[in-house]
């Protein structure tokens, strides 16, 4: 429900309505600093076999939402190039879903015309118009009772312009942004089909672009384990004419879903999980001194045997020999 307000009298903007709260400021103190551990952590760069779980469970979580019936099992095996037996539109949805986290860096947060082609992906054999905005009126109707009456259609590329104005121009934190344009897209409701999908997806992208633990953080397993919370905040914002109750909503959901990666890796780092996080930064060539920089508590002894355990797993090559000593990537 994007509101205007009147700059100058040449100068019209278009803002989101919302309030910060006590409880707003509270949770975002809360996942700063958790964030904050959990680059302390080198979580932000997860190993590849955890950031293909987390992956497996975000697609799970999020289709699952939408009425999708296939299991994570199942989904293991699709993104393992594997046969799998069930609905085909459910498979479809996967499938899709698949491309398109595997394919995050392709898609700009920021830009419309990334979004609709992320809508045509994440919709292809799914829906007719794949890609575009809807061409008619649509409401969501829970039993017998009409629960959101969309904008007409007529208005949604106007107001999905101004949400996405919104995104690039105001000056407000990520993790606020990122809730706004989640609820707001809902309540806009620009496709005939796909639009839960895709705000949670394009949260994600928000985020990422700042916090990059967020490409591997599946807060959508939070959601799907109870929707009625999600749907309920959704609603109450609705009737509020704001997005504030959303906003309080799915920040709580980030907060846990950030405590929960904390919990599960609350150990002290080995060799495998430092060699694991350091392949992931990419970097060509290195020396020990690099590796330290990365890795500051640990001793020089203990960063030799990392490095000569590396070279044995064929992580990266060694060339020369003591202070002149350094790594290749292979």
């Amino acid at each position: 429900m994007i509101v205007l307000l009147i700059l100058s009298n040449d100068s019209i903007k278009m803002k989101p309505p919302y309030e910060i709260t006590p409880k707003i400021l509270k949770l975002i103190t809360s996942i700063s600093e958790k964030i904050g551990e959990v680059n302390a952590n080198f979580l932000n760069r997860p190993s590849p076999k955890l950031r293909k779980q987390n992956r497996i469970k975000t697609i799970h979580s999020s289709l699952k939402i939408e009425g999708n019936t296939l299991t994570e099992e199942q989904i293991t095996a699709l993104v393992e190039h594997k046969r799998v037996i069930g609905p085909k539109k459910d498979v479809i949805e996967v499938l899709n879903a698949i491309e398109i986290y595997e394919n995050l860096e392709k898609y700009d947060p920021k830009k419309e015309k990334s979004f609709l082609e992320a809508h045509k992906h994440l919709m292809k054999d799914l829906i007719n118009d794949a890609g575009k905005y809807r061409n008619q009126s649509v409401g969501i109707v829970k039993g017998e009772k009409v629960e959101h009456l969309a904008p007409p259609f007529e208005n949604v590329p106007f107001l999905m312009k101004e949400l996405f104005d919104y995104l690039k121009n105001e000056d407000e934190i990520e993790l606020i942004k990122s809730c706004v344009f989640h609820y707001e897209m809902e309540f806009i409701h620009p496709f005939l089909d796909g639009n839960g999908r895709m705000g949670r997806l394009w949260q994600t992208l928000i985020l990422m672009e700042k916090y990059p633990v967020f490409e591997f953080l599946p807060f959508e397993t939070l959601i799907s384990n109870d929707q009625e919370k999600y749907y309920k905040a959704l609603a109450e914002s609705d009737k509020a004419g704001q997005s504030t109750n959303f906003i309080e909503y799915m920040l709580s959901v980030i907060d846990l879903s950030i405590s929960e990666l904390l919990k599960f890796n609350n150990r002290t780092l080995n060799e495998k999980d430092r060699l694991d996080y350091f392949i992931t930064l990419n970097k060509t060539e290195f020396t020990r001194k690099d590796y330290m920089d990365v890795f500051k508590d640990i001793s020089s002894a203990t960063a030799s045997r990392d490095l000569k355990k590396g070279v044995g797993l064929n992580l990266f090559e060694k060339i020369g020999e003591k202070n002149k000593t350094i790594y290749r990537l292979k």
